[in-house]
Formats: structure tokens, sequence, C-alpha cells
């Protein structure tokens, strides 16, 4: 694969996709079929002009070793998704097709760090059907390519880290990305870990490297918890294996708990509402498991509610200095802190941020992370004298 492509090679990664006149598109008011500019072997790639959103697919599941059968998944989601109304009109979404498969997993990786790049450079910002989970790492070796330090949120019930770090599988990727050198990973959160799942030395592992760990339970006593979490990530990857079997049976290893429907539909509006959010990827769809395309239907939905989240962005994410003019500035003092914790409040989404200091000869390494999403909450942690955690947790990474 090319280390680097331009527009007209774009073609040379993509199958298109001729069977897109999907069951009910014919009659009634325009769908996200009619809307979404599509690949097809006629007329080639759209142009990426005033495109904000790429959707493809990747069908590749040779690393699926407990569930042989997802790389079938993404046009059968497609099914679902272009049934749908769209959240506004014109849109300015493009379907790439499905990602051309590697001789070698490795070529599939490679290729897909390619086309990833190249749409973050375009300031694209590419939803993902797979495949297996472990193709999030080769979303992050695109990452790598755009030279950004990033935060990354998993969704997922387990933490497929593995035993042996060199190989790479769904179940292994995250010791592989982990390890990667030198890493662009500034944090990591896991969200909706079910402990039976998780061996306890691993959840201490991560709190050691001060990534962020977070059980369904805890998230199930208030969702909008997540919402600053999600709001501070660039990559998203999310496991279907994360939602209840009776709400996504689509997969291999689903199991009776993890996150109902609407509370994973709600955590990808979040996340497309984020203006720092730059990827979604969903993986591990296994149709043969579907009932009745339940889960596909699911996952059509929670990419809608992405794009719905994303087009009401409010580009209130706030810079180093930020105006007084958009912003509310708050000054606590902590009795065990020299310095006074400055919070902002957006004037435009009431949704707050804090500071966190920073060397001055790591500021511009780090000037993404120096202030971070938080919650009112957190604001009122500090005002009674408590330091946030995640303050702590950032702080001691920035020193």
């Amino acid at each position: 694969m090319l280390t680097s492509i331009l527009f007209m090679e774009l073609n040379a990664y993509f199958d298109p996709i001729d069977n897109y006149e999907f069951e009910d598109l014919k009659r009634g008011r325009p769908r996200l079929g009619h809307l979404v500019k599509v690949h097809t072997s006629t007329k080639g790639i759209p142009d990426l002009n005033h495109i904000q959103l790429a959707l493809f697919g990747i069908p590749e599941g040779r690393n699926a070793v407990r569930n042989k059968g997802c790389e079938n998944g993404p046009d059968n989601i497609r099914n679902y998704l272009y049934r749908l109304f769209p959240p506004k009109s014109p849109l300015p979404i493009i379907d790439l097709g499905n990602l051309k498969i590697g001789s070698t997993l490795e070529d599939t990786y490679a290729g897909l760090a390619d086309v990833f790049a190249y749409l973050r450079n375009q300031d694209v910002v590419p939803i993902i059907m797979g495949g297996s989970q472990d193709l999030t790492y080769a979303m992050y070796l695109g990452y790598e390519k755009t030279g950004i330090n990033i935060n990354m949120v998993n969704i997922d019930p387990f933490f497929d880290l593995g035993e042996a770090p060199e190989d790479i599988n769904h179940a292994t990727w995250l010791s592989k990305l982990f390890l990667r050198q030198p890493s662009v990973l500034f944090n990591y959160t896991h969200l909706g870990y079910q402990t039976y799942f998780v061996d306890p030395a691993a959840i201490t592992l991560m709190k050691n490297m001060l990534f962020d760990v977070y059980r369904l339970g805890q998230i199930n006593e208030n969702l909008n918890d997540v919402e600053p979490l999600v709001r501070n990530a660039d990559l998203i990857s999310i496991d279907i294996s994360a939602i209840r079997a009776s709400d996504a049976p689509g997969c291999a290893y689903a199991s009776p708990n993890g996150f109902f429907g609407d509370q994973i539909c709600h955590i990808t509006r979040f996340a497309g509402m984020s203006d720092k959010v730059s990827s979604l990827g969903i993986f591990e769809y296994n149709p043969q498991f579907d009932r009745n395309g339940q889960t596909a239907y699911l996952i059509s939905q929670m990419i809608w509610y992405f794009i719905e989240g994303y087009f009401n962005r409010l580009n209130d994410f706030p810079q180093l200095n930020p105006s007084l003019e958009n912003y509310y500035r708050y000054y606590v003092k902590l009795d065990n802190l020299e310095e006074d914790i400055v919070f902002y409040k957006s004037k435009k989404s009431d949704r707050w941020w804090v500071q966190v200091p920073c060397p001055e000869y790591l500021q511009t390494k780090y000037y993404r992370h120096i202030l971070i999403p938080c919650s009112y909450q957190d604001y009122q942690s500090a005002c009674n004298n408590e330091l946030p955690d995640r303050y702590w947790q950032f702080y001691q990474k920035m020193m």
C-alpha cells in the first residue's frame, strides 16, 4: 500500500457500492440513501469538496478468532441506515464503499491507515463500519501519520490486552497499541467494562498507566457523566458486544448485560456533538447471529445519532487562552494547592472545562490537552475543597 495518497488514487483503495438501491428508497420523501454521495463503479468516488463525513465499510475478519463472519457486516448496516430520514439536508456525507482487503492483514492495516490519514488531512471525519475491532489499531496508525497526540475512548465489556503483545487479533490489539513507540496516545478511556470479564490485575495496570476505566455500573448511575469523557476524545471505537444481547444479538460473544440501545445512541450523539471527536468505528457486528436485522438497525441508528450530533456542533472547544467574550471563568482556591484551579464555562452550551498546569516547555506538545472537559459536579467538588480526579490524573501526565 502507498504511504501517501491523492484523491484520484482513492478509487484504488475501495470497492464500489453498486447495489445501494435499498428497500423503501423508491417512495416517499428523500432518505439518507438518496442524499449520501455514493461510490459506484460507473461514477467512481465523488469529489470530496464540501464533504464533512465519510462512511466506509471494512469487510475484514481474519483476526476475529471468536467472531468469524463479522466481515459480512458493512453492507447489512447500510441496508438499514439508508432507510432513515436525514437529520438535515443537503447532506455533506460520502460513502466511499468498502475498503479493499489486502493479501495480508498488515496490508489491510496499512491501507486503512493511509486512507484514514488522508481523510483527516482533508478535515473529513471517518465513520467506519467493521469488521473486527483490531482495525482500531490501524485507525491509530492513521493518527500517527498526522503527527498529533490523541485521546481515545473504547467502549467494550473486555480489556483486549491478551498475553502475547507480539500477536494481534480482536482480543489482543490493545496491547499492541499501548506498546507502540513512539506513542501518540496521550490518554485512553475505557467505558462499560464488566468486572467478571476483566482480570483485576489489568484494572490495576490501567490505573497505574493513568488511564480512565469505568465499569458499566458506574456509567448506569448517571449516563451524563460520560459526556465530558467522550467530549475529550479524538478516536472512538465501539465493540458491539458492549450492548446487551437482548438489544444487539449480532455478535458471537454477545452477553446478557451491557448498554441498552437508547444509551449507546445517547453516547454516539455525545460523540457527534464534540468538536474534538474526529473518527468513529463500530466493530464486531456479525449478521449470522442477528435476529431480524435488529443489531444492524441499532448500529444504523447509532450512526444516525452521531451524524445528528455532528450537525449540532457549537464549535466552543476552548483554546489555550479562551476569550471571556465566549466563556465564564471561575477561580477556585484549594487548601493544599498553591495555585487556583481555573474553570471555564461556555456561554453557548453551558459545558465546562478545567485548565491543567503544564510546564512551558511542554505546552506546544500538549496544547490540545491543557483544557480538559469536565462537569459542573467537578466544579462543585473543587468549591468543596476536593481536588477533581480528572484534574489530578491529567496533572500527573503533564509533569
